[in-house]
Parts: C-alpha cells; sequence; structure tokens
C-alpha cells in the first residue's frame, strides 16, 4: 500500500524495479513485478522483504514493454507473497495494482463474487476479481469492465490494471490516493510520486480524485467513471539539483509531513517482530527496567514527543516519568531519584541544551539513552545507549515526522520495558497493529490535505492571534500544534489546557479568533466541548479536530480511531498541514522560517 510506478511503452523492467527503490523510504514489507513483452509472454514475480529479494528471483529473460510493480505494507493480510501485488483475476487476464483501502471489499465479496476462488487475504484482490467477472459476465473490453467496477467499489484508490488481452494499455484510476502520470518520448509512466521516476522524465500530468484513465506509449485519455473525457495538462517540473530530493514538492515541509505514514512502518518493521514482540537491545530495556524514575529532557518540538512519551512509559511500563526542557534543567539540577534513568529526544542529536544535562549525567555515572534521528550524533555517542529514530532526513527546520517517529519509538521502549516487567497493559497492547493503524490513518489524512488548506485560508489568512485547545494527551497536542503554525506562519499562537483559557487568556478572545479544539481525551471530551462553547460565545471561530468516537456533526476533521496513548500520532498531522498552508498561502518561506535553525547547537 506503499508505492506504485507503471510503464508503457519502454523497457519496464528497470524503470519499475529503480522506481520502487526510489521509493522504499515510504516503507514496505513485500513488492511485486507484472511484465508483459507484448507479444504474448508475461511474467508475474512478487518477493516477501525487499526490493533486492524480488531482483534476486526476477530471470534476465524476464523483460517487458508493459508493466506494474508495488511496494506493500501488510494491513489486510499478513506480508505474504500471495498478499504482495499485483494481484489477478481468477482467468488470470487482469493483473491490478493499488494503494490505499477498499471499505466494502467484504461487501462487494460476499454481493458479486461468491464462488469465485481467492488467492490472497487482501482487500484490493476482491478489485480484480470484480473486474474479471464484469469482463466475463457482460462480456465488456477491459477499460469498460473497469469502470462498470470503480462504480461499486467504495474507498481511496490508486490503481493500475492491465489486460493481457491488450497489453499495450496500462488502465489507471484515482480517488484519495496520490498518483501522477509521467510524460516521456514514446513512452508514458505513472507513479504514485513523481521522486521515483525523475529520472526517465520531468514532464507529468497530476491526476484528480474520480479520474480514469486508459494510458499507452502515445497517448492518454482521462475521463470520469461515466466516460465523460476531462483536460488534464501537463506541466514541467524545474527542479534545480539541490532540490531534486524533494521530487515534486514546493517545499520539504510537506514531503516530510507525506512521509510519515513511511517512517511509522520503518519504525513497526525495525523495531518489531511478527508475533508483535519488540526488538530493542535487551541492555537498553534493563537499564530502564531497573530504575524507579525516567527523566525526558529535550527542546521544543521534542519535549512535545517527550510529553506524550510520559503517559506511555507510565501506563505501559509503570515507571513516573518527568519530562524537563533541557536549558532548564542543565542550570537547575533537581533532587533524583534513587535509581534514575535519562532519555534524551533530539531531532539532530547536536541541541546543546540537551548536551549541557548530558555531560552532567555522564559525571554522575547515571545510565542514559538518546533518541535521535541522526546516527553517530554528538548526543548519540555521549550517551550511554541510542535509539534510532528511522526517519530519514528532516530538512524542513520545523521538524515533522521526527515528533510522530520519537513518540513511535518512546512506544516502542515502553513495551518493551512494560514486558520485561511483567505489566499486562504491556503484554495487552498490539503495537503493531497499532501503528499499522497509525501509518493507514495519517495516510487518510494527508490525503484530505485540500481540506485543510481550505480551513487555512477560511480562518487563519488575516487573524494575529490564535489558540490551540485539548485537556489529557491532547494538551500536549495543542503545545506543538501551536509551535508549528506560529514557527512558520508567525502567527502568534498558544496552546492551553482547554479549561485553563477560562483562568484569565479567555480575556484575549474576541470576535473571529480562531481557536482549534482538540478532542480525543474520553475522559474530558464533554467538558471540552464545554470549552468550545465558552470561547464561540466570545465570538471565536472554532475547528474541531476529533477522534471518530467523539466527533459530533459539523466538526471539521474526523481522526481514525486509534489507542488513546497514540492518537498525537494522528491528531498533529492536520495541525502540521495547517501550518504549511498558513504560510505557504501568505507567500512565505516554508522551510526556513526567520530567525531559526534546524539543529540548535548553541544554548
Amino acid at each position: 500500500m506503499c508505492g506504485i510506478v507503471g510503464v508503457v511503452g519502454k523497457s519496464a523492467r528497470d524503470i519499475i524495479l529503480n522506481g520502487l527503490t526510489n521509493l522504499e523510504y515510504r516503507g514496505y514489507d513485500s513488492a511485486g513485478i507484472y511484465l508483459n513483452d507484448q507479444n504474448g509472454h508475461e511474467y508475474l514475480t512478487k518477493a516477501v522483504g525487499r526490493i533486492s529479494n524480488l531482483k534476486e528471483k526476477l530471470t534476465p529473460d524476464e523483460q517487458g514493454l508493459v508493466g506494474i510493480g508495488h511496494t506493500r505494507w501488510a494491513t489486510h493480510g499478513k506480508p505474504t507473497v500471495d498478499n504482495a501485488h499485483p494481484h489477478f483475476d481468477e482467468t488470470k487476464r487482469f493483473y491490478l495494482v493499488h494503494n490505499g483501502v477498499i471499505e466494502n471489499y467484504a461487501e462487494l465479496k460476499k454481493k458479486y463474487l461468491q464462488g469465485v476462488k481467492f488467492h490472497s487475504d487482501t482487500d484490493t484482490e476482491a478489485v480484480v476479481q470484480l473486474v474479471g467477472k464484469i469482463a466475463r459476465d457482460k462480456n465488456l473490453d477491459g477499460f469498460s469492465a473497469f469502470k462498470e467496477a470503480l462504480k461499486l467499489v467504495k474507498g481511496s484508490y490508486a490503481f493500475l490494471l492491465i489486460d493481457n488481452t491488450e497489453p499495450d494499455h496500462v488502465f489507471i484510476a484515482k480517488n484519495k490516493s496520490p498518483m501522477m502520470l509521467g510524460i516521456g518520448d514514446g513512452f508514458n509512466i505513472i507513479a504514485s510520486d513523481a521522486i521515483s521516476v525523475l529520472d526517465q522524465t520531468k514532464t507529468f500530468v497530476d491526476l484528480q480524485d474520480g479520474d480514469v484513465g486508459d494510458i499507452t506509449k502515445d497517448s492518454y485519455t482521462i475521463e470520469t467513471v461515466d466516460g465523460k473525457k476531462v483536460d488534464r495538462e501537463p506541466h514541467v517540473l524545474n527542479i534545480d539539483p539541490n532540490a531534486a530530493s524533494k521530487g515534486a514538492y514546493e517545499f520539504y515541509m510537506l514531503k516530510e509531513i507525506d512521509e510519515q505514514p513511511g517512517v511509522m512502518r520503518h519504525i513497526s518493521q525495525d523495531y518489531l517482530d511478527e508475533n508483535n514482540g519488540t526488538k530493542v537491545d535487551p541492555k537498553i530495556v534493563d537499564a530502564v527496567a531497573q530504575s524507579d524514575r525516567i527523566y525526558i529532557l529535550a527542546a521544543g518540538t521534542s519535549y512535545h514527543a517527550g510529553l506524550v512519551g510520559k503517559q506511555l512509559f507510565e501506563k505501559y511500563s509503570d515507571v513516573p516519568v518527568e519530562v524537563g526542557l533541557a536549558s532548564e534543567f542543565g542550570y537547575h539540577f533537581p533532587k533524583l531519584s534513587k535509581k534514575p534513568f535519562f532519555i534524551f529526544l533530539s531531532q539532530s542529536g547536536e541541541t546543546a541544551d540537551s548536551r549541557v544535562v548530558l555531560k552532567q549525567v555522564n559525571e554522575r555515572h547515571l545510565p542514559s539513552l538518546t533518541m535521535t534521528n541522526v546516527e553517530g550524533s554528538t548526543l548519540s555517542r555521549e550517551a550511554t545507549y541510542t535509539m534510532l529514530l528511522e526517519a530519514g532526513p528532516e530538512i524542513a527546520v520545523a521538524s515533522t515526522k521526527a515528533y510522530t517517529a520519537q513518540i513511535a519509538v518512546q512506544a516502542v521502549l515502553a513495551k518493551a520495558v512494560g514486558e520485561k516487567k511483567g505489566v499486562q497493559e504491556a503484554k495487552d497492547f498490539n503495537l503493531k497493529h497499532q501503528l499499522a493503524l497509525a501509518a493507514e490513518g495519517m495516510q487518510q489524512l494527508v490525503d484530505g490535505k485540500e481540506h485543510i488548506d481550505d480551513l487555512a485560508k477560511k480562518y487563519l489568512a488575516d487573524t494575529r492571534n490564535a489558540f490551540y485547545i485539548g485537556r489529557g494527551i491532547d494538551y500536549a497536542v495543542a503545545l506543538e500544534g501551536a509551535l508549528k503554525l506560529k514557527e512558520v506562519s508567525y502567527i502568534q499562537t498558544e496552546g492551553f489546557a482547554a479549561a485553563e483559557l477560562k483562568h484569565g487568556t479567555i480575556a484575549l478572545i474576541e470576535k473571529d479568533t480562531p481557536v482549534i479544539a482538540l478532542i480525543n481525551d474520553p475522559a474530558t471530551a464533554d467538558l471540552t466541548r464545554g470549552n468550545i462553547r465558552e470561547v464561540e460565545a466570545r465570538g471565536a471561530n472554532v475547528m474541531v479536530f476529533a477522534g471518530k468516537k467523539f466527533a459530533q456533526e459539523g466538526d471539521d476533521v474526523v481522526l481514525p480511531d486509534i489507542d488513546y496513548c497514540l492518537s498525537p500520532l494522528l491528531t498533529i498531522i492536520p495541525a502540521q498541514l495547517l501550518a504549511y498552508y498558513a504560510s505557504k498561502n501568505k507567500g512565505l518561506d516554508v522551510d526556513k522560517p526567520r530567525n531559526l535553525a534546524k539543529s540548535v547547537t548553541v544554548e
């Protein structure tokens, strides 16, 4: 469900494999490719694990002038060869790859596909089987059968379909999942991300939700499911060499927001096994388990991640936690518990304020752990232990994917320590499933980013002030959401525990003041609704980001279901996007806000 590349009209094998390799950062656990040489020879190859495993299974004879490839992260069904894409119909006429989630796949199987033999546990196979059955029952050509099937499908998708009776075509469809058409000289390419095929073309057609297409080597036709032609003009991506890693993105910040589903998958893959067990250095687990208190030290965004970590560790590890600002802690060292353990959160691993604290920790011969995105960084070298965030390079000054990575890695360690200590909550915590839900939910939210752009234009275009409010774990997210908005858009934004507004700060609420309310806490959801009514009575423009269980009609963003302690992984996505669009719409340099540096290496 992570990366797709298709080619028609050119030697497809290497283009697809290279393109999928360029998309590895998204995270995946299986890969597959279908090739057709248009002379009656076709090849389907799939493998579990890395793309290198797929390459090893391919023979030199497996080539094609048309092909589709896919990297998958398991959601419906385990990571197996049968569950890997491409999938095929009962007669092996149609081959399909898919990014997204089919919401009504079970209904499709029950209503239309009784008696059809399935080869996988995926939602995707229901679609290709449906196309095949419609083509057989109604004697339709492939493109017509595809469009008929799409009328019955509900969910998010980027589809690439090949009909081996017409092996010089690739049929495509898009809804809520990214997909672009790349225009070549005598060939065309379809990909989920332009960055994967920039070595082949810089001319692209942006596809929109609802688009269905028939792609050949020399032409493309885009229309609606009902057959109405639509115009999608190509454009050239003029990317300078230093910005090439941004792919089709104007700013790194948006790219890095979009990469967060892949980061969750990387963390799950690297730190959890298939049985939901943790893969953490036993020395780290033992050291934390022997402590009587965890001290989390950080700055800025990392500090906010630490506030979420506190709830994770206390619930799943049964260890008390204190979270401190490194800049304060270093010069006002508190009285410690008898067996303290220190965790330093830092994207760069070079944060000067944290180094001040770590130096004192080392002088006292106390155990420490750095969670960082940069292997070999100073904090990593100087701490007792290191856990890498696996988020990939983060270029934008405003941290996004490092924040969610820090939360996820803290959750991994919390579970590992809890299991070591026999904490029942940790044993019952299916973190692998929850991170899969997080990745899926993040993808849904980033795919709906245009809605957040609309909110930014409506509520933040002319304001100088804004507020985030929330209770429980939402308060921690309110602090981070406020930081994101103020640092990139220069809107003075504050995050508050929702009820604290009426203890003074509500005096600042006036007509049209934007207030973003976060609701995920089961204990206080109704109380936060009361706080919303209080600010609305003073004329505030309220945006509500609510978990599905607590959502009401009129809420602006409904967040998918997930474990409460991991809800910040989803709640922060619309907050990050809101900050991005508020800045972009003002014409600011989103990636390089004034007065700020990516890595704070001075006190």
